[in-house]
């Protein structure tokens, strides 16, 4: 999937197939079934050492309901609490290199998500999850019926795109400019080397014309190319223009 870069280079991003997608819930799933038998076992011999104190007495619901429910909530709610704390990952998901974004390649919120993993009852019909795998092998992205629903893909994830995102992330909190002109800044001085003089130098003076309000047009149109590229610097790193 090809997604426009805000600097006119696409960005792309390879959609994990069926595959990728049945080993990472493969994994899940003896993880999230290992976590609720070890919770049922340690309830159930917990209640068992207690029922026999003789100064405790415990019905027969609490061997049932304190074993029980927590195992069942643990096994429901691995994925949508996962995927939401790990930003569309679970352990099985990272093992398998892949995660949920969006169809413009963000990060899903919240919303999506929980759509996503409600529509897993429709996906795992009768069982086992024919139904979410037929739909991954004809639709075109690859997608099953809740990320239909949820506007999600599952891409592979690479760990250069993670080390770039929790960069530009830290970039964001240094210089305190919105996340789009970062990402947009960044851009420009990881191609300047690439790019020709006069088009750098172009990108350059129309991002502090938008940025740097003091700056005057024939100010700017007197910058160096040096001068230019400090300037860039200066604002990922402060988030503001260093006069001298």
């Amino acid at each position: 999937m090809r997604i426009a870069g805000l600097t006119g280079v696409d960005v792309a991003l390879d959609i994990a197939g069926p595959g990728s997608r049945s080993y990472a819930f493969i994994i899940d799933w003896h993880i999230r079934v290992l976590l609720s038998l070890a919770w049922f076992c340690i309830a159930w011999l917990l209640l068992k050492f207690l029922a026999s104190v003789p100064s405790t007495h415990l019905s027969a619901r609490w061997f049932v309901l304190l074993p029980s429910l927590p195992a069942a909530a643990i096994y429901l709610f691995y994925h949508p609490l996962l995927e939401v704390l790990m930003r569309g990952r679970t352990p099985g998901k990272r093992r398998a290199g892949v995660r949920i974004v969006t169809r413009n390649g963000g990060t899903p919120g919240v919303g999506a998500l929980l759509i996503r993993n409600i529509f897993r009852l429709v996906d795992s019909l009768p069982l086992f999850y024919p139904v979410g795998l037929m739909s991954c092998f004809i639709t075109a992205q690859r997608v099953r019926i809740g990320d239909l629903a949820a506007g999600t893909l599952l891409v592979r994830d690479s760990e250069a795109a993670g080390k770039s995102l929790a960069q530009l992330g830290s970039m964001v909190s240094r210089s305190g400019l919105a996340p789009v002109l970062v990402e947009l800044i960044n851009d420009v001085l990881e191609r300047w080397a690439s790019l020709g003089i006069a088009k750098r130098d172009e990108l350059a003076r129309s991002i502090l014309a938008r940025i740097d309000s003091a700056a005057s047009a024939a100010e700017l149109a007197g910058l160096t190319d040096a001068e230019l590229l400090q300037r860039l610097r200066q604002l990922l790193d402060t988030g503001r223009i260093e006069r001298t």
